[in-house]
């Protein structure tokens, strides 16, 4: 999902632009890959220390201590995540901004801290891998916009920062809800580990509430955002109230009721559905602004 939505805005948003880029194509992948790799490797450090909870909530899906040793993957972590930074090093030189090194640091280091403790800190675990996921659309354009930055361009380049914003906040508030949701679907493992998630805190009714109410976050946002700027694209705004909206009202009058494990795993299933849709609308509006507009 990462890599699909960078590719997608420098392929299609910023191409349609006509904007200068500050990377080649083959130095914008290695930025692709050193996000995958880094993301990876808070995968692979995470379910390290989450063997426990994860016999209990994911049996099934159980990887660490049974495919693979946890020795294995440890150096498995180690490799992604050096690499990761390895190549972030080498782009934040490409620019010319060699201080910006550390944002690969920073995030390789936020991951394995949410692994090893952050994670088990009510609301905090999941405010920051929120942030990390939508940091993920903030960093296309610090690493190919902000260096091409002049006089000239600096109003133009400015309305893209502030798209890539609205996409990023959107990004956080979906992501989220869905690691809320997540804590709600897997309850009795965090539980048995002694982790303090929000439903074990005040439980799993108040914690759905809780949802039903920063539900309408998005919802509102993404009505504001159609009325204020995609109102005259018509195939847009068709797309995102099917899309988007649509999905997101059910997932609202859904959140209320939902009880079982499996109407909580199919609520977070829906939720990366949509953001997933929000974020296919980069080509939509390109597209519309293109051929329509």
């Amino acid at each position: 999902m990462l890599a699909f939505m960078q590719l997608i805005f420098r392929y299609v948003f910023f191409k349609f632009q006509n904007i200068p880029l500050a990377l080649a194509d083959w130095q914008y992948g290695l930025l692709v890959l050193s996000t995958i790799f880094i993301a990876a490797g808070g995968y692979v450090i995470n379910n390290i220390f989450d063997q426990n909870t994860d016999t209990i909530n994911k049996p099934n899906n159980v990887i660490v201590g049974k495919t693979i040793s946890e020795t294995n993957a440890y150096n498995i972590y180690i490799g992604l995540t050096v690499t990761g930074v390895a190549i972030g090093f080498y782009l934040s030189n490409v620019i010319v901004k060699p201080g910006f090194a550390s944002i690969f640091i920073l995030i390789a280091a936020t991951l394995y801290l949410y692994a090893t403790s952050l994670k088990q800190m009510m609301i905090i675990g999941n405010v920051i891998v929120a942030l990390l996921l939508s940091f993920s659309v903030i960093i296309i354009g610090i690493f190919d916009l902000f260096p091409t930055i002049h006089e000239g361009n600096q109003q133009q380049l400015g309305v893209v920062f502030s798209i890539l914003l609205d996409y990023a906040l959107f990004t956080f508030f979906l992501n989220f809800m869905r690691e809320i949701v997540k804590d709600l679907e897997d309850v009795d493992g965090d539980y048995n580990q002694g982790m303090n998630t929000l439903p074990i805190a005040i439980g799993k009714s108040r914690t759905a509430k809780i949802v039903f109410g920063l539900s309408f976050i998005p919802i509102l946002f993404m009505v504001y955002y159609i009325n204020k700027y995609l109102l005259e694209l018509v195939f847009t705004t068709v797309y995102l109230l099917l899309f988007v909206v649509g999905p997101l009202f059910y997932f609202t009058v859904k959140i209320w009721t939902a009880k079982s494990k499996k109407e909580f795993h199919a609520l977070s299933l829906l939720l990366k559905w949509i953001l997933l849709f929000g974020i296919l609308s980069v080509v939509v509006i390109s597209l519309n602004i293109k051929y329509n507009a």
